[in-house]
């Protein structure tokens, strides 16, 4: 149920990001879902990677601050009080959500969520008969 999410550090700088999907690309590793969060200087690139050991790894031989995150992904109805009624379950278990970012596919959604509490919030999660993504969803084999 734990997913490994690939956090790259990247200064505030034009064609950083095609930079990172190039080395990617280069290695055969498949982007899932990314969020970019922005500061002043520089910006943070969360991805979810078909193989993030070796993202890390590539990277990292690049020169590129790159670390591995432990995540969840939760399934949810791609419906108005979707997200609110999963972030019950965690709120009514005193989990707190470090951040969040999610895609939308059709009739369902899939939400990335980090935790302090990680293996905590996946086995509120489960015992709320909420769907998770397994590695094997997201990791290229």
């Amino acid at each position: 149920m734990i997913i490994k999410q690939i956090s790259v550090f990247l200064e505030d700088k034009s064609g950083r990001l095609t930079q990172i999907t190039k080395i990617l690309a280069q290695h055969d590793i498949n982007i899932t879902a990314l969020s970019i969060a922005d500061a002043t200087d520089y910006g943070i690139i969360r991805m979810i990677v078909g193989r993030p050991e070796l993202a890390q790894k590539v990277l990292k031989e690049q020169g590129i601050a790159v670390q591995l995150t432990e995540v969840a992904c939760m399934v949810i109805p791609n419906k108005p009080g979707g997200l609110h009624a999963a972030l019950q379950i965690l709120t009514d278990h005193n989990i707190n959500i470090d951040y969040l970012y999610a895609f939308a596919d059709g009739n369902k959604a899939s939400v990335v969520i980090r935790s302090a509490s990680i293996t905590e919030a996946i086995s509120v999660l489960q015992k709320n008969k909420m769907k998770l993504l397994q590695t094997s969803d997201v990791y290229q084999i």
